[in-house]
């Protein structure tokens, strides 16, 4: 039986759900800082737009690694919390900023990979 290139890894569904744009973050703040409004993790994610934001957040309520309350106050407040199944990933949170030491190392990579590519295209 032959296997699908993108059934292949078996690790490439977790990718898509927990590193897409914006989770991460996401899922940081809520993990690190705690429950939050949506202001406020517009104000802790200084680079997302609303719009984007309540995108991610409902994808992210989709997927069980978040939860929303609804408070019935005036006005109106809401509340985003990592759930037990979002908070399951802290483990590979961890592992993941354990691993950003060899960032350095990516990024003297990469240079080398530019110059030498610049200078074969010179010849």
């Amino acid at each position: 039986m032959e296997i699908a290139p993108e059934n292949a890894c078996p690790i490439a569904p977790v990718v898509d759900v927990v590193f897409s744009r914006w989770t991460t973050p996401i899922l940081w703040v809520l993990h690190y800082r705690g429950p939050h409004r949506f202001v406020e993790l517009q104000r802790s994610i200084t680079t997302i737009t609303p719009k984007v934001l309540t995108e991610r957040l409902r994808q992210l309520e989709r997927d069980g690694l978040i939860t929303r309350t609804y408070h019935p106050e005036v006005p109106p407040r809401v509340v985003y919390e990592i759930s037990e199944l979002g908070s399951s990933l802290a483990p590979l949170f961890a592992a993941l900023a354990d691993w950003s030491v060899n960032l350095a190392e990516v990024e003297r990579a990469r240079r080398a990979y530019d110059a030498d590519r610049q200078t074969r295209r010179k010849r």
